[in-house]
């Protein structure tokens, strides 16, 4: 097992949440602890890159000028945060979100700051947003698109969370984007497009990811916007298996190729391929799902939505549960529930069965979602 990181394998969705607040421990991220791995006699290579595959040979080659052979390689590289290249995006004190050193780092400026600025209102924006806010600093967050989380959520949850962020004193600037970074040493303020300066003595930028697939594509494996694998997570050589964010996968509920960034499809497609590298037969075929913390509020969303022609809202929005529904020809192809986790659970085998929900009373709370059929 080789990571280039110090520490065990350990869970990133916390990360932004709890762990970013001080309410979890490093220790409490682990996947495992260090006894795990030397019981099961696998043998764990730290701070240890891999530059290198060796398709003909089966080796790789690390940082550290080892040569590894193997029978089985499996590349879980994961994705790395999309940075910015403006003016001044070099000066101290801006931040990304990706490992347990980067929020540490944040976490070693908030004790001074005052002001923080967040680029992107995404999961990753909203959720240090929520944080912040809570442990009193005076928050902005600029998003260059018309609303926040536009490229997962529906106007209505769009709309509902903005209005939750603002009431506890978020300012969002929307339809803004980000011109420099300002400051001598450490930044001290950004300027958007509009030329608008906002004070600021941390930055975190939250842009999105892209997948790690460098490694991938100098072994001549195919790429295509992610390590291209089959539904059993083989990649284009039948030696080398890929997981996780860094993949592309068929996706036979949707019909299409997708690229996930989702704990959950690392999760699963790390079972997929270690049941197939063991010998057995196992496709993976799962409805996606993902989940933010923000507040008291608890998103979670299963399936896709892109595409759909309908949106049904079940619930109550102003007690702050409820469930907004995707339909797409009168079939139910995705959900965002918020403190809803009954509609989550039930939603995912109307999705992943095409059900037929057209005319059905999807915004009565008083059937259960499991029984709306068309």
């Amino acid at each position: 097992l080789v990571g280039d990181e110090t520490y065990l394998p350990y869970q990133r969705p916390p990360l932004s949440k709890k762990f970013l607040a001080g309410e979890m421990p490093a220790e409490r991220l682990y996947v495992k602890p260090a006894s795990f791995y030397d019981d099961a006699n696998i043998d764990v290579h730290l701070d240890t890159r891999v530059d290198a595959i060796d398709r003909a040979a089966k080796t790789i080659a690390t940082t550290h000028g080892q040569s590894l052979s193997y029978d089985t390689l499996v590349l879980a590289t994961g994705s790395e945060p999309r940075r910015l290249t403006l003016d001044g995006s070099e000066l101290g004190g801006i931040h990304y979100l990706r490992s347990i050193a980067d929020v540490e780092a944040i976490r070693s400026d908030l004790g001074f700051a005052k002001r923080i600025v967040i680029i992107g209102a995404g999961y990753i924006g909203l959720e240090v947003a929520a944080v912040t806010r809570k442990l009193g600093l005076d928050v902005t967050v600029i998003e260059m698109a018309d609303r926040v989380m536009s490229r997962v959520v529906s106007e209505q949850v769009s709309a509902f969370y903005q209005h939750v962020h603002q009431a506890h004193g978020v300012r969002l600037m929307l339809s803004a984007g980000l011109q420099k970074f300002i400051g001598t040493d450490r930044v001290t303020a950004v300027e958007t497009s509009t030329g608008e300066q906002v004070n600021a003595d941390v930055v975190v930028v939250g842009v999105g990811i892209l997948p790690s697939t460098g490694l991938a594509e100098a072994a001549g494996l195919e790429v295509d916007n992610g390590i291209v694998v089959n539904e059993r997570c083989v990649t284009s050589d039948p030696s080398i298996y890929a997981i996780g964010d860094c993949t592309v996968h068929p996706n036979g509920i949707y019909a299409r190729p997708v690229r996930l960034e989702s704990v959950h499809n690392a999760l699963e497609q790390a079972k997929t391929a270690a049941t197939n590298i063991c010998g057995e037969d196992l496709v993976y075929d799962e409805v996606p799902w993902f989940w933010s913390d923000q507040y008291d509020l608890k998103l979670q969303i299963a399936g896709l939505s892109e595409g759909y022609d309908d949106v049904v809202i079940r619930g109550d929005m102003a007690a702050n549960a409820f469930s907004c529904l995707y339909l797409r020809d009168g079939r139910l192809i995705a959900i965002d529930a918020i403190n809803s986790p009954r509609d989550f659970v039930q939603s995912k085998a109307l999705i992943a069965n095409h059900t037929n929900v057209l005319g059905a009373p999807l915004s009565d709370t008083n059937i259960m979602l499991k029984d709306c059929r068309g």
